[in-house]
């Protein structure tokens, strides 16, 4: 976990599988990504770039009620649902 502006959020590299992840902003993007996870006021804002870019996309879906769950596990979730493709974003 690490803080941004005082805010936890969580960070990793992923290979998106079949059919990329859809975005709010260009729409499927496709390869190795970064993702991060913000938590804020009970929710996860998930982004993800491409890994050499500056500019975030967000993940379509997002921001996503932690429903009971940590921030950590929505991550981890998120992480398991692009490497296995996301093309609709977060349902």
């Amino acid at each position: 976990m690490s803080e941004v502006t005082g805010r936890e959020h969580y960070d990793n590299q992923v290979l998106a599988g079949p059919g990329g992840v859809m975005t709010d902003e260009v729409g499927v993007i496709t390869g190795d990504l970064a993702v991060r996870t913000e938590v804020r006021d009970d929710q996860a804002h998930v982004a993800v770039r491409y890994l050499d870019a500056e500019e975030w996309y967000t993940l379509t879906g997002s921001p996503a009620p932690l429903a009971g769950h940590t921030g950590e596990e929505v991550h981890e979730a998120v992480l398991a649902a692009i490497q296995a493709g996301l093309p609709g974003g977060l349902a």
